[in-house]
């Protein structure tokens, strides 16, 4: 990526991804909600925002979604890459798999899920994914060579642990296709905040009951080999948003 401008686009990355890039110094943000941590990418072309913290510190459940909202708003950031770690229930999205998510179930339940508590605010999500960015996402990865699945319905639960098989079933009989502890309320603090937001979801591991038992280190051993593909989406994406910004 070549030149330095005050970057409209930020990447939030998932576990197995921020340590693919080179970023710059810390950028701790102060908002109304609490604190994030963001860094600058040496290229300058987008900021990155490790969702669990520097050094993955942050379990799912306690993940200041509305903070990271809000800092990364506070930027002059437009448009949010995210990336997440995956079960897949999908029979076609198999293990290794890179895929964009086009819907979302909410399971969660403990977190704090909007940032409007003091006035009353109904944001539209019959399209939570923005469509411009997933087209952008899909053009990337067929330029990099790299096979990308859209039209993913994301179920999002609220962890730590992992899901039971018969949540599993339930699950897919609803129309869900990967499963994560994550996507949501992040998606929805995203458009709240006025951004517009895409998801690269990785299949990391088949979910409960469709493999014997799910484990993080698998989570994580797949993520290692799937890293380099992810990197190479993403920049992508964000070498032809810096070509051609999303109007509107």
């Amino acid at each position: 990526m070549k030149g330095h401008r005050t970057p409209s686009i930020a990447v939030i990355a998932g576990t197995g991804v921020a340590e693919h890039f080179e970023v710059g110094p810390r950028i701790s943000l102060r908002t109304r909600f609490g604190r994030a941590v963001a860094f600058e990418s040496k290229t300058g072309g987008f900021y990155l925002l490790p969702r669990h913290g520097p050094g993955h510190t942050v379990p799912p459940h306690m993940i200041n979604y509305r903070a990271n909202a809000v800092g990364l708003r506070s930027l002059g950031v437009k448009d949010v890459i995210a990336t997440s770690a995956v079960g897949s229930m999908n029979p076609v999205f198999k293990v290794g798999a890179l895929g964009i998510a086009e819907q979302f179930l909410d399971f969660t339940r403990g977190r704090e899920f909007t940032l409007f508590d003091d006035q009353i605010v109904h944001t539209d999500m019959t399209e939570p994914y923005n469509r411009e960015l997933n087209a952008r996402i899909a053009k990337a990865s067929a330029s990099a060579g790299v096979r990308i699945k859209g039209g993913l319905t994301y179920v999002s639960v609220e962890g730590p642990r992992f899901e039971t098989a018969a949540e599993i079933r339930m699950f897919r009989s609803l129309g869900g296709d990967v499963v994560g502890m994550t996507g949501v309320p992040e998606v929805v603090m995203m458009r709240e905040a006025g951004m517009r937001y895409s998801a690269i979801v990785i299949a990391t591991n088949w979910a409960a009951g469709i493999q014997t038992k799910v484990s993080h280190d698998e989570v994580v051993r797949v993520m290692k080999r799937s890293g380099r593909s992810v990197k190479s989406v993403i920049e992508g994406t964000v070498n032809d948003l810096l070509r051609k910004p999303v109007e509107g």
